[in-house]
């Protein structure tokens, strides 16, 4: 690579330093052969009839945090919105937008994280694009990701949630507001003082998991922005069913807690980068359970509540002081940037 230490304009103008950052940076932590091949289009083999393709941005502010950073987000994210829709995380896209300026040694510690997560999960990294601007015109840098992954026909409503009933159970893997509260403490304006991380994980293999166990997953969902509150809320919305949650089921650690009372926020609406909503029937509620708690991302899990033939279109929550509050749909942004 050049003898620069910071991204230079040159750098995504197509030329020499261009292919010196792909070839000395990306290529070398991505590589793979389909990767290798350099063309204009990946050429991806899929053998299903079905894929499941998804796309997000990310822009979290501190791009460093507690537990990960925005390379982990961006894999994560994908691969998660890919396996909560039942399917099979096979190929990803990363694009980035870089300022001018921004060290070329944290764009590494960003790009082998990223590189990490995916072989973790078992994804190739296939394509991708890079962009340099000019300096103030984004902050240090932003990612694009898209995901394919692999549909099998029996769960392309899992998504839906068509087959919900009364009685169904409701899963979580673990406890909520880590990762939103995380990058808040993170934020210099604040200077807060903390000891939480970032639930930043892939979760397709402990998804993977439940559906070996049971074909009674009949809907699931990662309660990212908008947190626990959102998802439930969105479900229920228009619905022939309520839902009813218990606060005492749900996990908040008292850190998460703390910092929320102290800034305002309320733990169900914020946001979980780890976190898997799951809807079971009553039947397999305890077997999937068990599955999950096997994985190191669900020793945490619990039943948080139930699917109710009362309420019907609205999400209630039990509180621990024994009366019942609405959950209703986050209204604004309660938390900018956040991944």
């Amino acid at each position: 690579m050049n003898n620069t230490d910071n991204i230079l304009l040159g750098h995504g103008s197509g030329g020499k330093l261009s292919h010196e950052l792909i070839d000395n940076l990306f290529a070398r932590h991505f590589k793979n052969p389909i990767l290798e091949q350099q063309s204009d289009s990946a050429i991806l083999p899929v053998n299903s009839g079905h894929i499941a393709y998804t796309t997000d941005s990310f822009v979290v502010d501190p791009i460093f945090f507690p537990g990960g950073n925005i390379g982990n987000l961006a894999i994560a994210g994908t691969v998660n919105d890919l396996a909560v829709s039942g399917a099979k995380p096979l190929f990803l896209s990363v694009g980035f937008i870089i300022e001018e300026g921004f060290p070329i040694s944290d764009l590494e510690k960003i790009v082998i994280s990223m590189a990490e997560d995916a072989k973790k999960a078992g994804i190739k990294i296939v394509t991708g694009d890079t962009k340099v601007v000019d300096k103030g015109k984004c902050d240090k840098v932003f990612i694009n990701t898209s995901g394919i992954g692999e549909l099998n026909d029996k769960y392309i409503n899992i998504s839906s949630g068509k087959g919900i009933v009364p009685g169904d159970k409701i899963i979580i893997n673990g406890s909520i507001g880590d990762h939103g509260m995380s990058v808040m403490a993170a934020r210099n304006d604040l200077n807060i003082r903390t000891h939480i991380e970032s639930d930043c994980a892939c979760l397709n293999h402990l998804i993977a998991d439940a559906l070996g166990v049971s074909n009674e997953i009949k809907f699931m969902r990662d309660a990212t922005r908008g947190g626990l509150g959102t998802v439930i809320s969105e479900l229920v919305r228009g619905s022939n069913y309520g839902i009813l949650l218990n606060e005492d089921q749900l996990t908040i650690h008292e850190s998460v807690r703390g910092l929320c009372e102290l800034l305002g926020f309320d733990p169900i609406y914020v946001a979980n980068e780890g976190k898997v909503v799951m809807i079971v029937s009553n039947e397999d509620a305890d077997k999937v359970l068990s599955t999950i708690k096997e994985s190191p991302f669900g020793k945490e899990a619990s039943i948080i509540g139930e699917v109710s033939e009362n309420h019907k279109g609205m999400a209630w929550l039990n509180t621990s002081v024994g009366g019942k509050r609405v959950i209703e749909m986050l209204s604004g942004q309660q938390l900018p940037r956040i991944c």
